[in-house]
């Protein structure tokens, strides 16, 4: 033998065979150069000892000692040099039966490599090495620093409108009542850094702090650092926020903003992709993440019981009843019916089967990354969902591959990729770190899951952890739309002075005059309109905050006069104030024609009564 060959153990295969070149090609990529590889073809004259018809019908495995491993015993063998992947030949040799059945299947792998190269070709595609995802998780990172920058952006000019202290709810009154009322763990029931400060100065620091710090992400800026500040300032601002900060994408963004600072790279200045290798542990649970939004929307549709969801008819009216339609929404309301039916079809596919090829091999996660993103674009055209269809298509960005992605982007940022390094063999800091908090993550997620399928073997006690990471937001349940509204009441706010001439406020983006069209707004979320869409579903007693605003709006406070389109009593405040209530649906084309309305409505009646500051229309003190 020649020398350079007996310095370190041979894995001799054939190199005639497709399924065998691949399948050593992903094996050089983890045990690189402990190990020699070479196709019989070339060197089997130099192993006299190994009959040629061995070396065709199986890998051959030869040590520097001269010991000779063959067929699945070489493969676990060689797997040996790999770190972590050692207790597959201690199965191998102390159980009973593992050498018999792994045998068996190598033999049938062997007489059936052709067929399974074309499987692992429809599977995997023309890259079957060991997939890395450093451009796709430094993507992910930039976009998370997009949705952050637009929900802070967005707050930041509705902040003291909402909350601030001539607001709605000021944030100062609540955390004052939860004092009250709580002990010294309110401050992890309803952790803020209001506690420090609920001015309005303060309140809109956070804000601007930010937009600051996304900026920072976006730039690559010391990542690590910024995106804990960003998910404190984030959750800050989501406690204080009450009724205008509890919807679904806000949790998503706390929960996919606290799993990414577990995924971020420990430098300060910015570096290209391949200079920062990303853990694996994070994308796995971003990955689970995406799962469970996607499934779990699904599921819920499911077990509400809704009939329109059930018969495939929700398409019928979600156009119209969704809370900020955009212009499409229109047109796609009047698409046929059979269309309608379909997509709610589509719908329930992606949601429901899509979600399972997270975990798919390479090219059948790329096709359930597709569908996913094609749904998230399909919504976003139709409907004002702020930042939700931005994050959820970042967290599909992680689903796709370096070697997909330099198919795409400017080999600027794709060239030179690094190898991923061996498996470590102690704990770094950041293992300290993940671990622990990816088991509970972990764990809370499949009992979210679990929760939201109803499952009745799991002691209850089961769920207390999730009871105790509520205020912290990093695992929460999803589910939009589980029921679907068929009528959309609509609520129109007017002033008078004298109690018989009624002027409307107009919104900014709800619908209001049928003349004006659906406006677009999305990345950006106007909180207060869509509140206005949920108070329209019930009785305002039902919505305490809706008799602040109207209280707000006869004193005239400028911070939530700039929540609207603008102030039919810029002078002073109207003296009346009251609400009624409306049907609309969409227009048809030829009313659109005649009368260039958007928009049909019904007045239903009287939403909120007339008040004033002093006394109500009918005598009462108000």
């Amino acid at each position: 033998m020649d020398s350079p060959i007996c310095e370190k153990p041979v894995l001799v295969y054939d190199g005639d065979c497709s399924f065998c070149r691949l399948w050593i090609g992903r094996w050089q990529e983890l045990t690189g150069d402990r190990i020699q590889y070479q196709p019989f073809q070339e060197v089997a004259a130099q192993f006299p000892q190994i009959p040629r018809e061995n070396f065709a019908r199986a890998v051959q495995l030869i040590l520097p000692d001269g010991k000779t491993f063959s067929a699945a015993h070489a493969v676990f063998r060689t797997l040996t040099f790999v770190p972590g992947f050692a207790w597959m030949l201690w199965l191998y040799e102390h159980i009973p039966g593992v050498p018999m059945i792994t045998e068996f299947l190598y033999r049938f792998v062997a007489r059936h490599r052709n067929p399974l190269y074309r499987l692992t070709k429809i599977f995997w595609g023309r890259h079957f090495e060991r997939p890395t995802f450093t451009l796709p998780s430094w993507l992910f990172l930039r976009l998370l620093g997009v949705v952050y920058f637009f929900a802070f952006l967005s707050l930041s000019t509705q902040i003291l409108g909402l909350v601030g202290h001539n607001g709605i709810l000021p944030a100062g009154d609540f955390l004052a009542m939860v004092e009250s009322r709580v002990g010294p763990e309110r401050y992890w029931f309803f952790p803020t850094l209001a506690w420090l400060n609920s001015s309005d100065a303060a309140l809109q620091g956070i804000c601007v702090g930010g937009v600051l710090g996304s900026l920072l992400l976006i730039l690559d800026l010391a990542p690590i650092l910024v995106l804990p500040i960003l998910w404190l300032l984030y959750l800050s601002l989501v406690t204080v926020g009450q009724d205008f900060l509890g919807f679904q994408w806000d949790a998503l963004l706390l929960e996919a903003g606290f799993l990414a600072i577990f995924l971020a790279p420990w430098h300060l200045w910015p570096r290209r992709p391949q200079k920062s290798l990303p853990p694996r542990m994070p994308r796995w649970l971003l990955w689970f993440l995406l799962f469970r939004l996607m499934f779990s929307s699904g599921v819920a549709k499911l077990a509400s019981g809704d009939v329109t969801w059930r018969s495939f008819t929700a398409l019928d009216y979600h156009y119209y009843t969704q809370p900020l339609p955009t212009t499409i929404a229109w047109y796609a309301h009047l698409a046929p019916a059979w269309f309608l039916h379909a997509s709610v079809g589509f719908m329930f596919f992606v949601e429901l089967a899509a979600p399972f090829l997270i975990f798919a091999p390479r090219l059948w996660r790329f096709v359930g990354a597709g569908f996913m993103i094609l749904l998230q674009l399909l919504i976003a055209l139709t409907g004002n969902y702020a930042f939700f269809n931005l994050l959820t298509l970042a967290l599909c960005v992680l689903l796709f591959d370096d070697a997909f992605l330099r198919l795409i982007f400017p080999s600027a940022l794709t060239e030179h990729p690094c190898p991923e390094p061996s498996r470590p063999r102690h704990f770094s800091l950041r293992r300290w770190l993940t671990v622990p908090a990816a088991l509970i993550i972990f764990i809370c997620g499949w009992l979210q899951l679990a929760n939201l399928l109803s499952v009745e073997w799991l002691p209850p006690t089961a769920f207390h952890l999730l009871v105790d990471l509520e205020p912290l937001r990093v695992v929460n349940g999803y589910g939009l739309f589980a029921n679907m509204t068929t009528e959309r009441p609509e609520i129109v706010i007017e002033g008078s002075n004298d109690g018989e001439s009624w002027i409307a406020y107009e919104f900014k983006y709800k619908m209001g005059d049928p003349r004006r069209a659906p406006r677009w707004v999305a990345p950006f979320q106007p909180r207060l309109d869509w509140q206005m869409w949920f108070a329209a579903l019930g009785d305002y007693r039902q919505s305490p905050w809706f008799s602040q605003f109207m209280l707000r709006l006869l004193q005239g406070s400028p911070q939530v006069l700039n929540l609207l389109e603008q102030n039919p009593f810029p002078q002073s405040p109207p003296k009346f104030i009251r609400a009624v209530l409306y049907d609309y649906q969409f227009s048809t084309w030829s009313e659109r024609r005649q009368q260039g309305e958007w928009w049909r409505r019904t007045l239903k009646g009287i939403y909120f009564p007339p008040v004033s500051l002093n006394r109500s229309q009918d005598g009462s003190t108000e």
